[in-house]
C-alpha cells in the first residue's frame, strides 16, 4: 500500500479545509464522504470528486482504510465508535470530546477494535509552533516560567442563531473556551513537556446574549507542575480574520509567534547556539502564510503524518490520552468558574469520581458573567 484510502464523516468548513489541503497528497487520497444532509453530502463531494453518502453503514462497508471525522462536538464519541466497531483507523476533529467520560469512551472502543487513533489537533502540526517546541527543547530559552496565548475568530453569527449546536454548553462542550482552548492547551502542554496542577478562568459573554449559549470571550491563568505559569485567552467575537499566538519566556530568552505575521517567529536568546544572532531579535524561516493558508499547511501535514502512522504500522506520537489532558484543562478552567477560585486538577478528578463531568458543562451558563445584559 503506498497510500491510505479517506473518507470523510462531515461536509462542513472543518471538511472542507482538510480535503482541498490534501488535494494533491500523494499518501493521502479522500475517496467518500458522509453526510446525513444528502444534498449538501452530493455538493461537497461533487467539488472534490469523490463519492457522497447519506447512508453512515453504507459509508462504512465501503473499501476505505481510515476515516476522519469532522462532525459537531457532541458527536464526536458516536461516531469515533462506529468508525472504529468498523475496523477503520480513525482521525477525529478536536475537541476529542465535551467530557473526560466520553474521553475514556473513545480510547476504550478505539483500543477494544485495535484501530489506530488520532485526534486533528492541528496546531501540533504547525511549523511554527514545531520549531518553537524543538528550540524549547535545546535550552534556547532556558527554563521557561511564562506563558501566553491567544486565539480569536468571529462566530458571532452562530451564537446567536438559535438551536445550533455552536457554543451551546452540552452539544459543544461550552463556548470559546472549548472550541480553542483545546488548541492551546495541547500545544503549549506539548512545548513544555509538563502537567497542569490549577487553573483560575474568567468566562464572559461580551457581544452575544443568547441565553443557551455559553462564553464568548474566557481567560485562564494555569499553574504547572515544574513551575511555569501560563495564560490562556480566546475569544468568539473579534472583528479579525481568525489568528492564533503564543509568547514564551525563559531564563536565557523569549519566543514570540503571531500566525497574523507573514514570518510567525521571533526570538531573542543568548543561547551559544544562535551564534551571530545571539542577543538580538531574530526571525527563522518557517513554512507558514497568513490565514487561510496556515489551516491548509496545519491540515495537510497533519493528515499525512497520520496517513504515513498507518502505512509503517507505528503509533501517533500525539496519543489519546494527550488530547484527553487539553479537555481536563478546559473542564478544570469550567470547574474554576463554578467555584469562583483556582481549582486544582485533584478537585477535578474528584468531580469525575464522583459526578461525572458532564455536571460541570451542566452548571456552566449560571456561572458566566455576562456583560452584555450589562451595558
Amino acid at each position: 500500500m503506498t497510500f491510505v484510502k479517506f473518507g470523510m464523516i462531515g461536509a462542513g468548513i472543518a471538511a472542507r479545509y482538510h480535503l482541498a489541503a490534501c488535494k494533491n497528497s500523494p499518501i493521502v487520497k479522500f475517496m467518500r464522504l458522509y453526510d446525513k444532509d444528502e444534498k449538501n453530502a452530493k455538493r461537497v463531494a461533487g467539488a472534490y470528486k469523490i463519492t457522497p453518502f447519506s447512508n453512515l453503514e453504507e459509508f462504512l462497508s465501503n473499501d476505505i482504510d481510515a476515516v476522519l471525522i469532522a462532525v459537531p462536538h457532541f458527536l464526536h464519541e458516536q461516531m469515533v465508535t462506529a468508525v472504529a466497531e468498523a475496523g477503520k483507523a480513525v482521525l477525529c476533529e478536536k475537541p476529542m470530546a465535551t467530557t473526560l467520560e466520553g474521553c475514556d469512551q473513545m480510547i476504550e472502543i478505539t483500543r477494544k477494535a485495535k484501530v489506530k487513533f488520532m485526534i486533528a489537533e492541528n496546531h501540533r502540526f504547525q511549523p511554527a509552533h514545531q520549531w518553537i517546541k524543538d528550540a524549547v527543547q535545546k535550552g534556547w530559552v532556558g527554563e521557561p516560567f511564562l506563558i501566553r496565548s491567544y486565539e480569536g475568530v468571529m462566530e458571532i453569527p452562530n451564537l446567536m442563531q438559535p438551536g445550533f449546536w455552536k457554543g451551546h454548553p452540552i452539544k459543544a462542550g461550552g463556548g470559546s473556551l472549548m472550541d480553542m482552548g483545546a488548541h492551546k492547551f495541547a500545544t503549549i502542554q506539548w512545548i513544555l513537556d509538563d502537567v497542569i496542577e490549577s487553573a483560575y478562568a474568567w468566562l464572559t459573554k461580551q457581544c452575544t446574549n443568547l441565553e443557551e449559549k455559553a462564553e464568548d470571550n474566557a481567560m485562564v491563568f494555569l499553574k504547572y507542575k515544574r513551575g511555569a505559569i501560563a495564560e490562556a485567552v480566546v475569544s468568539f467575537t473579534v472583528v479579525t480574520p481568525p489568528t492564533n499566538q503564543i509568547e514564551i519566556y525563559g531564563t536565557k530568552g523569549s519566543i514570540v509567534e503571531n500566525h497574523a505575521w507573514e514570518n510567525p517567529i521571533k526570538i531573542n536568546s543568548h543561547h551559544k547556539d544562535l551564534g551571530s544572532n545571539r542577543g538580538r531579535w531574530f526571525e527563522p524561516k518557517v513554512e507558514h502564510g497568513i490565514y487561510p493558508k496556515y489551516y491548509d499547511i496545519s491540515a495537510r501535514r497533519e493528515d499525512e503524518y497520520f496517513a504515513a502512522c498507518i502505512l509503517e504500522d507505528k503509533e501517533p506520537e500525539f496519543t489519546p490520552e494527550q488530547a484527553k489532558d487539553a479537555i481536563a484543562t478546559v473542564l478544570l478552567g469550567y470547574l474554576s468558574a463554578e467555584l469562583g477560585r483556582t481549582a486544582t486538577r485533584d478537585e477535578l478528578m474528584e468531580v469525575a469520581r464522583t459526578k461525572g463531568t458532564k455536571s460541570i458543562l451542566e452548571k456552566l451558563n449560571s456561572v458566566i458573567q455576562n456583560n452584555y445584559l450589562a451595558r
